[in-house]
């Protein structure tokens, strides 16, 4: 096994162009593992670890230009304003060491989905800045999965940074897991408001193939709030609602029997997160009118 290491990002690109099977590593949260249970066995690793730019965000006015190697425990500590969602999300990965090192491009480039950060990326329509010695294009989050750990990247491409919309309104992430720490997810849930848009958009993780939004949980959810004039609204959600949101949402997973948890187990813990995160958006929603 060969070990790349560049020192700027276009050393990278051309390194990628070379090696287009070469396979990344910035944390090594994820490669490693595999690496390290002989699960892969690349002939080239593409050490990105010296690359600053990956580490740092840049504030766009609406949106955040993250770096795909941002620490998840960066993005707790500075960046929770703006997308609380994924802060959420990155305060249940795994322990402190590793939020220390992985950052969401690698989330991404596994595309495991049981990955944290994707379901707030989901429910945060979040874009994806991949770039090659060919140009640079962005891809939507919701055309990015293609398969199990597969992904829409091409072979000569990199991540370089996600494009993620401040938060307009309240977002919500919520995981079950075997434990409380150090835990791949049973499944997991993310949900966000907008009321910019009057629209609700979610993300569902580790109950099916590849990350997933629950459309058709969402697409009911946005013609109940404008048919109830629930946007103008300061009143909680009907009971009949959001259970039927719940449903929704459960049913939009495709998942399967494994060691952490059943089909079954899985699709009823959606219902159960659906629930309970819309509960605690709307709520949080209401709170902020109220101190308007």
């Amino acid at each position: 096994m060969d070990f790349l290491r560049p020192a700027g990002w276009e050393e990278a690109l051309a390194a990628k162009a070379e090696h287009p099977a070469a396979v990344p590593i910035a944390g090594g949260t994820d490669v490693m593992v595999e690496i390290n249970f002989d699960h892969r066995r690349p002939d080239h690793l593409l050490d990105l670890g010296r690359i600053e730019e990956l580490t740092a965000w840049e504030d766009l006015g609406d949106s955040i230009r993250l770096g795909a190697s941002v620490p998840y425990s960066r993005i707790m500590k500075h960046l929770r304003g703006d997308l609380p969602g994924l802060a959420l999300a990155s305060h249940t990965v795994a322990s402190p060491q590793i939020r220390n090192r992985g950052g969401v491009g690698g989330n991404l480039g596994t595309a495991s989905p049981a990955g944290d950060a994707h379901p707030a990326l989901l429910a945060a329509g979040a874009e994806i800045e991949a770039e090659s010695v060919r140009g640079t294009r962005l891809i939507p989050v919701d055309d990015f999965y293609t398969g199990v750990k597969r992904n829409a990247l091409a072979a000569d491409e990199l991540i370089r940074a996600v494009r993620i919309r401040k938060a307009d309104g309240p977002q919500q992430f919520s995981k079950v897991g075997t434990r409380n720490a150090m835990v791949i997810a049973v499944c997991a849930f993310g949900i966000a408001l907008h009321p910019e848009t009057r629209t609700v958009r979610t993300g569902i993780g580790s109950a099916a193939p590849t990350p997933i939004r629950a459309k058709a949980a969402e697409e009911f959810l946005n013609a109940a709030l404008e048919e109830g004039n629930h946007w103008e609204s300061e009143a909680p959600l009907p009971d009949s609602l959001v259970k039927q949101f719940a449903t929704l949402a459960a049913g939009a997973c495709n998942p399967i029997d494994d060691v952490r948890g059943t089909a079954a187990y899985r699709r009823h813990a959606i219902g159960v997160l659906a629930r309970r995160t819309l509960g605690w958006t709307w709520s949080a929603r209401e709170r902020s009118i109220a101190c308007a």
